[in-house]
């Protein structure tokens, strides 16, 4: 980052549709999962922040993409820290057991983009973004891992 350039963050989003609801015991074993997972990323390296529900640990009773939608939404230093947590921590046994309780998705479910330092996006904006990656596919406006773009491409595209 030269000087003139503003510090960014990476902020993601996912959204996953559940096969059954959170108290069905088939998905006992995703929910036992919730605690330390989100320890793991709270400690990771790079982790800045991670959306909750008021007074709970986790943001799986929010329900803004729809009644069976889950989203995760968080903010990372780096692409690099991102990846890091998503494929080489505990994080990845949740992510090869996802078809035992979520649907597939036909169509994009996660999206990154750029925040300024310190922007803790809101769940509107990131589902903005969402929408905006299916519209018109990646961009620096919003992206995913295969086609990522850097904080200065993405540059013209931060929140205020």
């Amino acid at each position: 980052m030269t000087p003139s350039e503003p510090a960014a963050h990476l902020a993601q989003l996912n959204v996953a549709t559940l096969l059954h609801p959170l108290d069905d015991p088939r998905v006992a074993p995703f929910v036992e999962m919730l605690d330390p997972v989100n320890a793991a990323a709270d400690s990771a390296p790079g982790f800045v922040w991670r959306l909750v529900e008021d007074g709970a640990a986790d943001a799986t009773g929010l329900r803004p993409a729809g009644e069976n939608v889950i989203v995760n939404l968080s903010v990372w230093e780096n692409q690099e820290a991102l990846w890091d947590f998503a494929y080489r921590s505990g994080h990845l046994d949740v992510m090869r057991r996802r078809r035992d309780w979520f649907e597939r998705h036909v169509e994009a479910h996660l999206v990154l983009w750029w925040v300024p330092a310190g922007h803790l996006p809101t769940v509107g904006e990131a589902l903005e973004r969402l929408a905006d990656l299916r519209t018109h596919g990646p961009s620096p406006r919003a992206f995913t891992f295969a086609s990522s773009y850097t904080a200065a491409e993405a540059a013209g595209h931060l929140p205020a």
